[in-house]
């Protein structure tokens, strides 16, 4: 199979996606999150070759990329005005709603559930490609399964070259991680993934608002997920993933004293000084989240090398999107995180 590349920027790349989508064909798509790949979301065909191509975890629930709120009713029931208000402030953009979903959403698309998971994005032409398709279109970050995400065409290229229809060429995404993910089904409402919509974003329109342990900790491999990323170790790169915790300095006297040959350390720019001889990378600043937002999975596919061995990291702690950032490394790192007090 040729994999077509098409530019966002061409009038005529929404037409020809949106055939390719009616045909039954994978697009990858860009977004403001993370670049999707994308089907029919109400083809069960369609949508199992998603699952096929990314090698990804059949109880792992797709995302439905819709238009607008106005197309929230035509796949989910017993919608609540909270949905609504949501809605209003955050779309189009990085936050997906679970919500009870219509007989016509295939379980395939759900992963077995009685939820379905849906989002508005922020990028005219994915919006014009849904449209003129006339089908939500189901897309999960258009990595293979548990490898970081795509944020560049290029990525999604290095992974699926050859094995998908086309990609729309949108340029790097903008936020950088997935979508915050919020469980409308609960009360209250639950948070089942950080993301550009900040926690304290959401509190301002729900009231109230719980997190789910799949955030802050791993989650049992048994366990019924209702939405994407809260299981499996995801965004990972090929080697172990150690996050460093403690001060600066803490911080580089342990992985002065632990650096080996192939090891590499993955920090913000701010402390690049302090590793000059351990193949630092940094992914952006501390002081800025949202440089750390949109540059975290380009690093970490950089670090997806047969040569690394070991990656220290350096994360960020507090709310906003750092907290979003956090979450993502932590699920790279399988939780593993080293407290350089704790370990002297």
């Amino acid at each position: 199979m040729h994999t077509m590349r098409l530019s966002a920027e061409d009038p005529a790349a929404p037409a020809i996606a949106a055939e390719l989508i009616r045909k039954g064909e994978l697009v990858a798509i860009p977004t403001e999150t993370v670049y999707g790949l994308g089907a029919d979301g109400l083809n069960e065909a369609a949508v199992a070759k998603i699952f096929q191509v990314k090698g990804r975890p059949q109880d792992n629930p797709l995302i439905l990329h819709v238009t607008g709120a106005e197309q929230i009713a035509l796949f989910c029931h017993d919608v609540p005005q909270a949905a609504y208000r949501l809605a209003e402030r955050f779309w189009p953009g990085p936050l997906t709603m679970v919500l009870p979903a219509r007989d016509l959403v295939p379980r395939r698309t759900t992963a077995g559930l009685s939820t379905v998971a849906v989002r508005c994005p922020d990028c005219a032409a994915t919006r014009e490609i849904i449209r003129l398709a006339g089908v939500p279109i189901a897309a999960p970050s258009a990595n293979l399964s548990g490898k970081p995400s795509t944020t560049t065409a290029a990525h999604v290229l290095h992974d699926h070259d050859g094995r998908i229809a086309a990609v729309v060429d949108g340029g790097p995404c903008r936020v950088g991680v997935e979508s915050t993910i919020v469980d409308l089904t609960e009360q209250p409402p639950r948070l089942l993934r950080p993301g550009g919509v900040t926690p304290e974003q959401l509190k301002a329109v729900l009231g109230e608002l719980a997190v789910d342990r799949a955030v802050v900790a791993p989650i049992d491999q048994d366990a019924v997920v209702k939405a994407p990323g809260m299981k499996y170790r995801h965004y990972a790169p090929q080697c172990q993933v150690l996050i460093v915790s403690g001060t600066r300095s803490q911080a580089a006297s342990y992985i002065h004293a632990h650096f080996a040959p192939g090891d590499r350390v993955l920090c913000f720019a701010e402390e690049l000084p302090l590793y000059e001889n351990c193949a630092p990378l940094a992914y952006g600043r501390e002081d800025d989240a949202a440089t750390l937002s949109a540059g975290l999975f380009a690093a970490l596919r950089q670090l997806d090398d047969p040569s690394v061995n070991r990656v220290f990291a350096r994360c960020p702690q507090g709310g906003g999107v750092a907290y979003a950032v956090e979450n993502r490394l932590k699920k790279a790192a399988a939780f593993q995180i080293i407290d350089p007090e704790a370990d002297t």
